[in-house]
C-alpha cells in the first residue's frame, strides 16, 4: 500500500529510470515534508481523475457547458465513478473518459484522456471563476477531441512520462511510466545514491552503498542543495517549468538541477523592449525586477517554499520589509505603517495573460495570475 507522498500521485510503481527512487521512498525519512508537501500546487499540478480532484460540478443542472453553436453542448458526466465529458451534437454524441486532471485548481484545471498509447487535451476545462469553460486552444462551439497533450507539457506537469518515439511533438507514451505531480526529485536530483549512501551509513557499512548503488546502476552521491548551487543554477531549477514553454534538445525530463539547462531546454530570451506575459516566463518577469537585480543572493525560493502550501498574497510582504521600510512607499503618507502589510497587491498586481485563452458560449475567458516583475505599477492600467 502507498504512503506520503506518493499516495495521491503515483499510478504506477513501473519505472525504468533505476536512479530515481520515486516519492514514496523519499517520505520514509522525510515524513514531515511529504505530508506538507501534498498539499502543494506542485504536487496537485496532475492527478488521477476522480470527483475528489477534479473540481467542476457533475450535478444536474450545473454539468452542461453551452457553445455558440446552438445544436451542440458539452455534459460532463459521473458514471459509477468514472468521469466523462460528452459532446452532444443533434441526436449525435462523443464521449471520453477523464484520466489525468492538470492543474491544481487554484486558478483552473484541464484534464486528459488516453487514447490507447496516445494523451490528449479534453475539449472543457474548469475555471474557478467562471465554472465548465472550453479548454485553451480549442474553437468555441466545435467537437473536438484531438488536441495533443507532447512530452514538453508533460515536463512542466508530471514528474516523467517516457514518450515513445523520437519526435518532440509526439503525444505517445507508455501509460504505466506517467508520474503524476512535479515530486521531490524534480528538484533534487535523482534518489536512488542518496538512499543507497545513507542507508550504508545507517547500517555502519562505509563501502555497502557504493556496491548497492553499482549493483543498482545508480550512482552513490547526494540529493542536489538547491540553496548550495550558485544562483543561476538554482534559477534554472524553477525556470525548467516557469521559465516558459520552451523548446527540448534532449529527451524530456533528461535535465537534472544543478547541470546548465541551456543543454537541454532552449528559452527564447524575452525582448527586452516589450513587456513578458504574466503567464509565460515568471523568471524573466522576476529578473527584469530592480530588488532582483540589486541582490546577489535573492531567487524564488527567497519567498516561496516549495514543501508548503502557498499562503495568503499579502503575508509576503514580511519578506519585502526585510529590506524595505514602510516610510519608503510613495503611498505611506497617507496609509502609515499599515502599509506594510500588503506590498504584494500593489508591486506583485494580478494581470490578465494573453498566452492562456478560453471561450464560454462566445466568450473571450483570460486568466489573471499574479506578475512577477516587483516594480511601481500604474495599478489602474494593471487591471
Amino acid at each position: 500500500m502507498l504512503t506520503g507522498a506518493a499516495a495521491k500521485q503515483t499510478i504506477s510503481t513501473a519505472t525504468s529510470r533505476k536512479e530515481y527512487a520515486g516519492a514514496e521512498a523519499c517520505a520514509t525519512c522525510h515524513q514531515n515534508i511529504a505530508q506538507s508537501y501534498l498539499g502543494t500546487a506542485h504536487n496537485r499540478t496532475t492527478m488521477a481523475a476522480s470527483r475528489a480532484n477534479v473540481q467542476g460540478s457533475f450535478d444536474a443542472g450545473k454539468n452542461d457547458l453551452e457553445t455558440l453553436d446552438p445544436t451542440l453542448h458539452f455534459r460532463m458526466e459521473d458514471r459509477s465513478g468514472e468521469l466523462w465529458q460528452t459532446a452532444v451534437l443533434g441526436e449525435k454524441s462523443h464521449s471520453e473518459r477523464i484520466d489525468v486532471v492538470v492543474g491544481s485548481g487554484r486558478n483552473g484545471q484541464t484534464y486528459a484522456y488516453w487514447k490507447g498509447d496516445r494523451l490528449f487535451e479534453l475539449p472543457v476545462s474548469y475555471w474557478r471563476d467562471a465554472g465548465w469553460v472550453n479548454s485553451p486552444g480549442y474553437l468555441d462551439g466545435t467537437e473536438d477531441f484531438d488536441r495533443p497533450i507532447t512530452a514538453r507539457c508533460l515536463e512542466c506537469h508530471a514528474s516523467y512520462a517516457k514518450a515513445i518515439g523520437e519526435t518532440t511533438i509526439s503525444n505517445r507514451f507508455e501509460k504505466t511510466s506517467l508520474e503524476l505531480g512535479v515530486s521531490c526529485e524534480r528538484c533534487h536530483g535523482p534518489g536512488g545514491g542518496h538512499i543507497a549512501l545513507h542507508s550504508a551509513h545507517a547500517a555502519g557499512d562505509e563501502t555497502a552503498g557504493v556496491k548497492a548503488s553499482a549493483e543498482e546502476s545508480a550512482p552513490a552521491t547526494d540529493l542536489v542543495d538547491i540553496n548550495k548551487l550558485v544562483r543561476e543554477r538554482q534559477i534554472e531549477a524553477c525556470g525548467q517549468c516557469h521559465g516558459g514553454l520552451g523548446k527540448d534538445l534532449q529527451p524530456a525530463f533528461s535535465y537534472k538541477p544543478g547541470e546548465a539547462m541551456d543543454q537541454f531546454i532552449h528559452l527564447d530570451p524575452p525582448d527586452p523592449r516589450i513587456n513578458v506575459d504574466v503567464h509565460g516566463n515568471q523568471v524573466a518577469m522576476l529578473e527584469r525586477s530592480r530588488c532582483y537585480a540589486e541582490s546577489s543572493t535573492m531567487t524564488c525560493t527567497t519567498c516561496h517554499n516549495p514543501h508548503e502550501p502557498e499562503r495568503a498574497a499579502a503575508s509576503y510582504s514580511t519578506k519585502c520589509m526585510e529590506c524595505h521600510e514602510a516610510k519608503q512607499c510613495g503611498e505611506y503618507a497617507k496609509l502609515g505603517e499599515k502599509i506594510a502589510e500588503n506590498c504584494i497587491d500593489c508591486h506583485m498586481p494580478m494581470q490578465t495573460s494573453k498566452l492562456i485563452e478560453s471561450g464560454e458560449d462566445g466568450k473571450e475567458l483570460r486568466p489573471r495570475i499574479r506578475s512577477h516583475w516587483i516594480k511601481v505599477y500604474d495599478i489602474a492600467r494593471a487591471r
